[in-house]
């Protein structure tokens, strides 16, 4: 385990829940909350399905002059860091010894053409907050001003893998001696009409076959699915070294054993199985694990034609077609920036519980005979896991977690 490092603090939203209590009884349910959505800025010569956020309550406690101009990406990644921060115990920290890396590039963009639409042709009196949030940093900005974090802080992009990249760039602060913690964010991306037609239209994201039927239309894995279906979501995670945690008297989640990230030297969409392989079996290495150890896989699993089979071959390549296996986005919809983040908590809390969440509409799996979580959840104890994320530009990361509490 590097510098026994550990997982000590979660917050989540999502479209099916906000917060971990809420969150857990959706996964476990298979709940979901798909519909075509009606976000404004969202929305322009189609219909397009997804699952939205209800309306966001903040703390009362929060600054009103720091919310006044907080977008949607802004409001999620405060309410998700501010249920990490309680969890992991953080209100006595050493600020100067916090720090911070926020996943994902352009997760403001829907905010961005509205302003941009609303004010097209009287530039003159455009907000001046805008010369702010055009900008990534500007969540790690606003984060850091409402939590008084002084250590480091950056933003990682990673395509759909930024979550799970932040996560292993807060483990390496904290490994290098950099910060004592580090708060990990996996960035709601709120896409405009702009991003939602390019990802159609490159057939990244469905669904026209299940136009009708929103509730069958996130499919992960099944044989009928034509893309992924977007969700609205944002993770947080405290990284830190145990000892550091147990001095506080916060209790680990679970311990960060390995990862690792590898490319594909590919700036197109095309997953790739010689590099995702090499991304499980270098993160399985420093873990000092075998196929064998790992009893989960929470997968990248998208809907995706060409991506869901091309991970499938990885992991049989890799010795883990015996791992129970069931896919978090068929609940939450592909989260993008914020999936990885999502995942990792999503994982935490099945090990918590001994139990495995349902995959939503895996009717018809394009790989049968791999050890699918189903219909309906089935209890499990979770002593080690690996988690997987991928993103465009060929960015793969893989993510290895032991249960230190079962």
């Amino acid at each position: 385990m590097p510098d026994g490092l550990a997982i000590t603090g979660c917050g989540v939203v999502t479209a099916v829940g906000t917060g971990k209590k809420d969150f857990a009884s959706a996964l476990f349910s298979g709940a979901g909350n798909f519909a075509a959505m009606s976000r404004p800025g969202r929305r322009a010569d189609q219909e397009v399905l997804g699952a939205e956020l209800p309306e966001l309550a903040l703390p009362e406690r929060f600054s009103k002059k720091l919310l006044r101009t907080v977008s949607l990406s802004g409001r999620a990644a405060l309410l998700a860091l501010d249920e990490a921060w309680e969890d992991a115990l953080l209100a006595g920290a050493d600020p100067e010894r916090v720090g911070l890396v926020v996943g994902g590039s352009n997760v403001q963009q829907r905010e961005l053409v509205l302003k941009q639409d609303a004010y097209r042709g009287r530039t003159a009196y455009l907000p001046p907050s805008y010369a702010l949030s055009f900008m990534d940093s500007d969540l790690c900005g606003l984060c850091s001003e409402q939590f008084g974090i002084r250590g480091t802080a950056c933003t990682v992009g990673g395509a759909s893998a930024s979550g799970q990249m932040a996560v292993i760039q807060a483990a390496q602060a904290v490994r290098s001696g950099a910060v004592d913690v580090c708060v990990a964010i996996g960035a709601l991306a709120d896409l405009s009409y702009w991003e939602c037609q390019a990802l159609r239209s490159i057939g990244a994201m469905g669904s026209d076959r299940y136009a009708g039927r929103p509730d069958l239309a996130c499919r992960p894995f099944d044989a009928l699915s034509d893309g992924f279906i977007y969700g609205e979501a944002c993770g947080a995670v405290v990284v830190e070294r145990a000892a550091t945690a147990a001095e506080r008297g916060a209790r680990p989640y679970a311990a960060l054993t390995g990862w690792a990230v590898a490319l594909d030297a590919n700036r197109n969409p095309d997953p790739s199985v010689t590099g995702e392989s090499r991304a499980i079996r270098q993160a399985l290495a420093q873990a000092g694990w075998e196929p064998g150890d790992i009893d989960y896989v929470n997968p990248h699993g998208t809907g995706s034609g060409v991506g869901d089979p091309v991970e499938l071959s990885a992991l049989r390549a890799c010795g883990l077609a015996g791992a129970y296996l069931n896919a978090t986005k068929s609940i939450t919809g592909h989260g993008l920036s914020a999936a990885g983040t999502v995942e990792i908590i999503a994982t935490l809390l099945q090990m918590e519980a001994a139990t495995l969440h349902p995959t939503r509409n895996l009717q018809s799996p394009i790989d049968p005979e791999m050890n699918w979580v189903r219909e309906r959840a089935v209890p499990r104890q979770v002593g080690r896991a690996l988690t997987l994320s991928m993103g465009f530009g060929g960015v793969n990361t893989a993510l290895c977690l032991q249960n230190t509490n079962g």
